[in-house]
């Protein structure tokens, strides 16, 4: 089909787009914005440790600190540690306090069209009594309760009844598969865990207690299963362990003051892919995580929190539904869309009927979702009225210019500023943005650090790399409020993984970047053994590890692909035991079995029979050369190959499969 002549103008405007390099801030939007002095950025790096303690007493404080930074210990990093402050109250009593308990928190749009209105009261009410649920079966401050819930309300009913008393909280993605949910409870010593009957997606419905209980066995610490009433199936229920949430909140009492805790008081741990097959805990405490979302929130989005209405598409289970779903847009009164479903169900316009419905001013995405969009076509947001939105951003993996361009014209109506995020699970909030009153963007930019924060591209010697200059490491060269304090349970491998490389004053960030001559960064992606598919970060380890459970496979290495849609894409190099044989079958076998170990999002897009691997003579997998290979590059060096004609072998391999498609 021919394309139409709607699409072909936007073609060509996108065409001509392209040729523009730069955006400056909207005069419009410049004059209303809450932050529009550049100085701002020098008063911040005359005394940054001084210029967060500012912002960290935006927040309410039970007890004041008196200290800002310590870096006697360095890299464990502690600030505002003489303070105590609660983050549940934070983002909910002070607001009712402040006759703002009427304000909507949340428009929660469900799968199959529900809609609830949930106001600050209501929300808090709830989270008293689900504190109160956690207290009365035995959980108090620095216990850990895991939540494994769908994008509805009472995820984050679950996270701030946690942080009330003091619990941190164990999120974990719904998109993962139960097993994976085990790991994170046994590794973290979960006391209680959060579970829906069911969830849904795209019109089905998966019996996810059913399936938790057949993966968690019997787990020493797991006391208390609270099991949320969402979907209605017949649910399994085990004497003593389990209890429905609605059933024990409707029995406890409902007030539970909120728990003045200390500034490093542990927050939550949320678990990411590293370079091994064993995730990563990281631990985010309180008073600096939230200084930091809470401000960043605010100076990046320019938020107004008695007019804007504010969208994030992320999930509750990644950084991103932590940080600007939950604590950043709570702890400033702010109203916020969330929505249950997929991008494309039960259309492919769904989040622009939402903005039109909710009068969204405020959208928060991720770059494989606005190319998933670009495919899908323009006519879906042109069928929908987005003039209430004022500013777009992004978040998760480098944008290309082209979809910059796509998202300023066909969804802001080249009208919106873009602010492209640049954070982490370990930075807590955003580190590198335009602020979109002052920057003036460039599609594919970051563009700048955020005052308050010192960012370098340095050389493989830590040296810097003067602007302009060629392409380096990534590093954060000061310490900030929101960075993690280590990794649960193991400060060797928290050292080992981003202080070692530089030292103790330096975060290794793990990503390429280069800085041009403006001081824009260009981030180009991940150094690390972790694929970064559709924003979300797999470790390739934990993948290879999935694939050689499978009971036919002998050995597998992943690497990552260029993908259009996702960023990048899996590709698995697998050699099968024995008489096995490579055929649809069998790749069909692993990509669900690898679904069932770690979640659908890890199925490898490509499966690559190999005889065997190349391996150095120690016995070192070249994922260099597999990359060389799956990307159709020239191949690296081979002289250190214990077998060279396993090349040749892969690339006839490679040959003769990509003949049988044709």
């Amino acid at each position: 089909m021919a394309p139409s002549s709607d699409a072909l103008g936007l073609e060509q405007r996108l065409e001509t787009l392209l040729e523009q390099d730069t955006f400056p801030p909207p005069p419009a939007f410049a004059a209303d914005a809450a932050l529009s002095d550049p100085a701002i950025y020098a008063e911040a790096a005359t005394d940054s440790p001084a210029w967060w303690g500012e912002r960290a007493r935006e927040l309410a404080w039970a007890t004041p600190f008196t200290t800002t930074l310590n870096d006697s210990a360095a890299p464990f990093y502690k600030w505002f540690e003489d303070g105590e402050l609660n983050a549940s109250y934070n983002c909910l009593d002070r607001h009712v306090e402040a006759g703002l308990g009427d304000r909507v928190a949340y428009h929660w749009f469900g799968e199959e069209g529900e809609q609830r209105e949930i106001t600050y009261a209501q929300l808090l009410a709830d989270v008293q009594r689900t504190a109160n649920a956690l207290k009365a079966r035995g959980v108090g401050a620095g216990d850990v309760v895991g939540i494994y819930l769908p994008m509805i309300p009472e995820v984050v009913v679950a996270m701030l009844a946690c942080a009330r008393i003091g619990a941190p909280h164990n999120v974990v993605f719904g998109g993962f598969s139960p097993e994976s949910v085990r790991e994170r409870m046994e590794v973290s010593h979960a006391k209680a865990l959060f579970v829906p009957d069911g969830a849904r997606r795209k019109g089905k419905t998966a019996p996810i207690k059913a399936e938790v209980d057949e993966a968690m066995g019997e787990l020493e610490d797991l006391q208390t299963i609270f099991v949320v009433r969402h979907t209605g199936i017949d649910t399994p229920m085990s004497e003593g362990r389990d209890v429905w949430l609605d059933e024990i909140c409707a029995e406890v009492d409902g007030e539970c003051p909120a728990e003045p805790l200390g500034a490093e008081h542990p927050l939550f741990i949320l678990y990411s892919s590293g370079s091994t097959a064993k995730p990563k805990g990281i631990l985010h405490t309180t008073g600096g995580y939230m200084t930091g979302v809470a401000w960043t929130y605010k100076a990046v989005f320019d938020i107004k929190p008695e007019s804007d209405v504010w969208f994030c598409s992320a999930d509750v289970g990644w950084v991103t539904g932590h940080s600007y779903i939950v604590y950043g847009p709570l702890a400033n009164g702010a109203t916020s869309v969330m929505y249950e479903g997929a991008p494309d169900y039960p259309h492919k316009g769904i989040w622009w009927e939402l903005i039109e419905r909710s009068k969204t001013t405020i959208f928060y995405t991720a770059p494989t979702a606005i190319r998933a969009c670009m495919k899908w076509g323009a006519e879906f947001p042109a069928k929908q009225d987005l003039s209430s939105l004022r500013l777009l951003g992004t978040v998760g993996e480098p944008i290309n210019p082209k979809a910059w361009l796509w998202y300023w014209e066909v969804i802001g109506g080249g009208q919106c500023p873009i602010v492209d995020t640049w954070w982490q699970t370990e930075t807590g909030h955003i580190m590198i943005s335009p602020l979109p009153a002052i920057t003036t963007t460039k599609p594919g930019s970051a563009t700048q650090a955020l005052p308050g924060i010192e960012a370098k591209v340095l050389d493989a010697d830590g040296q810097p790399i003067a602007p302009g200059g060629p392409q380096g490491l990534l590093a954060l060269t000061k310490p900030w409020p929101g960075m993690l304090r280590t990794l649960y349970g193991d400060d060797e491998r928290y050292v080992e993984t981003y202080w070692k490389r530089f030292g103790a004053d330096t975060y290794f960030v793990g990503d390429a970047s280069r800085c041009d001559d403006d001081g824009c960064f260009w981030v180009i992606g991940r150094v690390d053994d972790v694929i970064n598919v559709s924003g979300h970060r797999l470790s390739t380890a934990e993948v290879e590890s999935a694939i050689v459970a499978h009971h036919a496979v002998a050995e597998a290495a992943v690497v990552a692909e260029s993908d259009e849609l996702t960023g990048q894409a899996i590709v698995a190099f697998v050699t099968l035991e024995g008489s096995y044989k490579g055929d649809e079958q069998m790749e069909a076998e692993i990509r669900d079995h690898v679904a069932k170990r770690i979640g659908k999002l890890a199925r490898p897009k490509r499966i690559i029979w190999a005889d065997d691997l190349p391996k150095t003579r120690s016995g070192k997998i070249m994922r260099r050369l597999l990359r060389d290979i799956a990307t159709g590059q020239a191949l690296g060096d081979v002289t250190t190959l214990r077998d060279p004609t396993v090349m040749a072998q892969l690339q006839a391999r490679l040959a003769s499969g990509a003949d049988d498609e044709e």
